[in-house]
């Protein structure tokens, strides 16, 4: 059974460690908002970021080039020294998280992963796969349920920030960081300048 949270008095020095997946297309205010959370109510000493080279269900990003929103979250994690970048080639959640204390994740991605469709449609196989997860957190977005003793204490105005509407024009939602990239470049707001950029740089900078 997922257990919501660690038991402190059994903590030994041995650094405590969660994973947060995402594509982070692009990084926003309620991600790093959810990443200080999981922190501060997990007693983590260190937080990854990871970002799969090709996300499951997302398929292949090509703008941004993965290179450059590698790029962007070097240059958040830069500005928090519990915060790191990890770079895998996992797909499944349970493959991310293996050897983590705690998972960190959006109500959407809590409930995408209790599809059969993603385990050859076999309820055991998704079974054994949640039950193999680490703690875990969860960011909640309503209207999506989300189960108390595994929720995340965040502002509820949050719940609605998602890259998804960032991309669809929310700007402001943006981290900083992705900010001041997308207004330099049009990353996530002006696909035209980006290309347009893509096309002076080698292939060597384009990945």
């Amino acid at each position: 059974m997922l257990q919501p949270a660690t038991d402190m008095s059994d903590r030994v020095s041995t650094p405590r460690v969660g994973v947060y997946p995402g594509s982070f297309n692009p990084f926003t205010v309620a991600h790093l908002a959810i990443a200080e959370a999981a922190v501060e109510q997990h007693h983590l000493d260190r937080l990854h970021l990871t970002i799969s080279r090709t996300a499951l269900v997302k398929g292949a990003i090509e703008v941004p080039t993965f290179a450059h929103r590698v790029e962007v979250l070097a240059a958040v994690a830069h500005q928090h020294d519990w915060l790191d970048v990890i770079i895998t080639s996992e797909q499944l959640l349970a493959d991310i998280a293996d050897g983590y204390d705690v998972l960190v994740m959006g109500a959407d991605k809590w409930h995408q992963i209790h599809d059969t469709g993603f385990y050859g449609d076999d309820p055991a196989t998704r079974d054994e796969a949640i039950a193999s997860l680490p703690a875990v957190a969860i960011a909640p977005r309503p209207p999506l349920e989300t189960p108390p003793e595994l929720a995340l204490d965040v502002e509820k105005h949050l719940g609605r920030v998602s890259s998804s509407a960032v991309r669809n024009g929310h700007t402001h939602w943006m981290h900083p960081v992705a900010k001041g990239f997308d207004d330099r470049t049009g990353a996530w707001s002006d696909h035209e300048r980006y290309v347009a950029l893509l096309a002076g740089l080698s292939e060597g900078e384009r990945r």
